[in-house]
């Protein structure tokens, strides 16, 4: 009861046409899975690579970037196709993106063909081979690793029950696989990667401890799968220890253009749904750069792009999901995530009528709060500060929109969950690389009445890696910060230190890290003149 008054004066403000939804409730406390990231797949043979422009908007997290933070390429059918994918694979790991691949076929000598329900020639792996399949796994990631790609994780098939155009493995064949080969490649193994999330591929791997010990990762795709089959008992029963992934999908068709709205909001719904009932770690979409994925065909991003990244650009690697109440309304779609003191609060309206929604952070005191919205009009658009007061916010979610919420627990009791550990400081190493020039620095102000936000690269122009940064500038007279993205701001006027966190510490020579916050003014638009990197002065281009 003691909501409603605050519920009551945001309606007479905001206009009778206004719905006013249930408390969205967030337990910081209460954790779920922790967060690999989201992405989406690049195939130079089949699609075209990625040019070095859309590598930067496909993996930067500053405006306009989709902020990926997963990229999925192919592996090779022989080692002469190694290198294909290089290219956007190696810019991927320089930025701190997690990479992983799948095969679609073995090497052609490995193959024999059979008849399949009817499928003349159908392929499947001789199980004479299997051993130096395994080997032919092990090759491609050593392949990567002296190219400068360490891959997290090599998939054992892709869709090994939809394999008309590839290689098919039953269930069977897959368990026998991974009880006898799989321990010996030399990297995390996905399996099965069935293409609509079928148990029955899954279940005998999950139910045989010998082939379940030799996999990392339970691979799943998404295609037309109900949401009523998101859940998965048997993982959460057996799969202790192990992570769970969507490693491909298109949704909703591949038909219409990605800009189609307020189609696009199918996307978030579906990525709420991955997250909030199947509990998946990762979410990868097919082609990163196609009429109907989250970048077009000229490099920018999408409709469905926009979605993907209200996620993605702010749901960062090791996040963990906390709960939150998921449909305080008709057609509306929460979740929350939290790392360290950072929350991070998703939510969709679907709706053709604008609604009031209030959150209720749990334990929390009264902070800044940032946000972002997509709509039919803005894409990821940066919006005016607003405050959570006492742990309790109340805003307006546009009619068919998305927003993405970033707050901070304080001034409360600010529970310290055990999956979240503070890094420790990392060993700073000098930016200069012996080229003569210093760190290389931009800076772009979106100024609006009394608040802006700043975006801000920065770019390793030396020949050694950047260990741990700390990026040093003094705002302006009346410039103050609220809050910010991917550092730690400290103090917020003045003299301002902006110290890496736990995922993009390490700057690769040539790699570009992008950073922001969002802050207030008292009529003084000014920038920064000045910036540092380590105590090396940087050139502000």
């Amino acid at each position: 009861m003691g909501a409603l008054p605050v519920l009551t004066a945001a309606t007479s403000i905001l206009g009778a046409t206004e719905a006013a939804a249930a408390t969205a409730t967030i337990n910081p406390s209460a954790q779920r899975q922790t967060i690999k990231g989201f992405g989406g797949m690049t195939h130079a043979a089949w699609a075209g690579d990625l040019t070095a422009a859309q590598r930067e908007t496909a993996f930067g997290t500053g405006e306009g970037r989709l902020g990926f933070s997963i990229l999925r390429i192919p592996v090779g059918e022989s080692q002469a196709d190694f290198g294909r994918d290089l290219a956007t694979a190696k810019r991927a790991a320089e930025l701190g993106v997690t990479v992983f691949a799948s095969p679609w076929n073995p090497p052609a000598n490995m193959i024999e063909t059979f008849n399949r329900n009817g499928q003349a020639n159908a392929k499947r792996l001789r199980y004479d081979q299997y051993a130096a399949y395994a080997q032919h796994l092990n090759a491609f990631s050593t392949y990567m690793k002296n190219n400068g790609v360490n891959l997290y994780a090599i998939s054992v098939q892709n869709e090994p029950d939809y394999a008309h155009d590839w290689t098919w493995w039953t269930s069977t064949e897959m368990v026998r696989f991974l009880r006898e080969n799989a321990g010996s490649i030399n990297t995390r193994v996905i399996a099965p990667e069935s293409f609509q999330y079928v148990k029955s591929v899954s279940d005998p791997i999950l139910n045989d401890s010998a082939a379940l010990a030799n996999v990392d990762i339970i691979g799943a795709h998404l295609y037309g799968t109900s949401y009523s089959n998101f859940p998965y008992p048997l993982f959460k029963q057996k799969g202790a220890g192990k992570e769970l992934w969507m490693t491909e999908v298109y949704y909703p068709n591949s038909t219409d253009s990605a800009d189609t709205w307020p189609q696009a909001l199918d996307v978030g719904e579906h990525m709420h749904r991955a997250m909030v009932d199947a509990e998946f770690q990762a979410y990868v979409w097919w082609y990163i750069r196609r009429s109907y994925g989250p970048m077009r065909e000229d490099g920018q991003l999408s409709k469905r792009g926009a979605i993907m990244a209200q996620f993605a650009r702010f749901v960062r690697p090791g996040y963990v999901r906390i709960d939150a109440t998921a449909n305080p309304a008709t057609n509306v779609y929460v979740s929350a995530y939290r790392s360290g003191n950072t929350v991070v609060i998703v939510a969709i309206n679907k709706g053709t009528s604008a609604v009031s929604q209030q959150f209720t952070v749990a334990n929390a005191g009264s902070a800044g709060v940032s946000s972002w919205v997509t709509d039919g009009s803005r894409n990821v658009a940066p919006q005016a500060a607003t405050t959570m007061s006492n742990g309790s916010l109340t805003v307006t979610l546009p009619a068919r929109s998305m927003t993405t919420f970033v707050t901070s627990l304080s001034g409360g009791q600010s529970p310290s969950p055990s999956p979240i550990v503070s890094p420790s400081p990392s060993p700073v190493t000098s930016p200069s690389g012996g080229t003569g020039t210093g760190p290389r620095v931009s800076y772009t102000m979106n100024t609006w009445g009394n608040g802006f936000t700043a975006s801000i690269s920065i770019t390793n122009t030396g020949t050694s890696a950047i260990n741990g940064w700390t990026l040093a500038f003094t705002l302006p007279s009346g410039q103050s910060i609220t809050s910010g993205w991917n550092a730690t701001y400290s103090p917020s006027s003045g003299q301002v230190s902006a110290r890496n966190v736990d995922y993009n510490g390490t700057l690769a020579p040539g790699a570009t890290v992008d950073i922001g916050f969002q802050a207030t003014h008292s009529g003084n638009t000014a920038e920064p003149t000045a910036f540092t990197l380590n105590g090396v002065p940087c050139t502000v281009v």
